[in-house]
């Protein structure tokens, strides 16, 4: 759905706030340290969001390397530039990943954190990152498992589903949660001209203090958001009461954790 990729208003900052610490920082961690290991002079990173593989990449990549952060969002680009230190060598760009603006051959690693599940065309965008890597160079990306596998994000599509029983919201199942095929990615990126291609599954916990915090993450964080007021607009706050009881229901009442699991595609030029 189109509404899929829109996340505008509130939600970068709200995504930002709650969404990034409690699922993605430690997948960023992992992202940068595997940028690292490769020792590229020059990275893409394309569907940057709010930059927290940037600023992890930025702490951890050495000196001579450069980083260009793209993404097709403005505004989800502007709050990572407001989060981001002043550095030389990080270069913010507008980009569209089926459609990137620079040269065959100009970076040595495209990576991308949770991103290709929202691109319209999967091989396309894997076109493009192969065609600005240089010969060798690698596209380095990770994707989520599906979502019963992954607790906190299981757990909100259930209460929603209770909540709107004729309609449910399925934007985390259809969207972030909707290519974990192996297969097909495999598949996909031979179609795309890779050939060298490896998966790693990685496995976590995702940490809350409260309960609440997931329900507001994921019900006001993402388009989630405009599924839930598609519905009833004045009942954001209610259904996001009733997820973050839910969560209680299932994690406990006072900090709360619950399995992450993702997978880790590294393919080669």
């Amino acid at each position: 759905m189109e509404t899929d990729q829109v996340f505008a208003g509130s939600i970068p900052e709200i995504y930002d706030r709650y969404l990034v610490p409690l699922i993605f920082d430690s997948y960023a961690v992992d992202l940068a340290k595997r940028v690292r290991a490769a020792d590229p002079r020059r990275v893409l990173e394309t569907a940057a969001g709010t930059g927290v593989v940037t600023r992890a990449m930025e702490t951890r990549l050495p000196a001579h390397t450069r980083i260009v952060a793209t993404d097709l969002n403005v505004a989800m680009l502007n709050q990572a530039k407001a989060r981001q230190s002043e550095s030389r060598r990080i270069e913010w760009r507008q980009a569209d990943a089926l459609a990137l603006p620079f040269e065959d051959h100009s970076f040595d690693l495209v990576t991308c954190q949770f991103g290709v599940m929202f691109f319209p065309e999967k091989v396309q965008g894997y076109k493009e990152a192969r065609r600005v890597l240089r010969p060798g160079g690698s596209f380095i990306f990770n994707v989520w498992d599906k979502i019963s596998e992954n607790e906190f994000a299981d757990t909100v599509t259930e209460a929603l589903a209770a909540f709107f029983p004729h309609d449910p919201p399925r934007f985390m199942a259809r969207a972030p949660h909707g290519y974990h095929d192996i297969e097909r990615i495999h598949a996909e990126l031979e179609a795309a001209g890779f050939a060298d291609i490896s998966v790693d599954a990685l496995e976590d916990t995702s940490k809350a203090s409260r309960p609440c915090d997931p329900a507001i993450a994921y019900c006001q964080g993402t388009p989630l958001r405009r599924e839930i007021e598609a519905r009833d607009a004045s009942g954001l706050e209610h259904a996001t009461q009733m997820v973050a009881d839910a969560m209680a229901r299932r994690f406990g009442f006072g900090s709360i954790e619950g399995r992450i699991r993702a997978f880790v595609i590294t393919a080669v030029h």
